[in-house]
């Protein structure tokens, strides 16, 4: 994302943008068998869970 672009964000939208990469970056994990399902479940569970994400994304 470009820096102008994310200046411009409220705090929410940041917040949903980082979860979004990391979800992203588990994705990969997961898709190149680098993770078991397991462990993307509980990873992606702990981020949501940190990060207060109430709703699929």
């Amino acid at each position: 994302m470009e820096q102008e672009k994310w200046e411009e964000l409220t705090p929410e939208e940041k917040k949903l943008e980082l979860y979004r990469a990391q979800k992203s970056t588990l994705d990969t994990f997961l898709e190149r068998h680098a993770i078991s399902q397991a462990q993307y479940d509980k990873s992606l569970g702990d981020l949501t869970a940190k990060m207060g994400i109430k709703k699929a994304v």
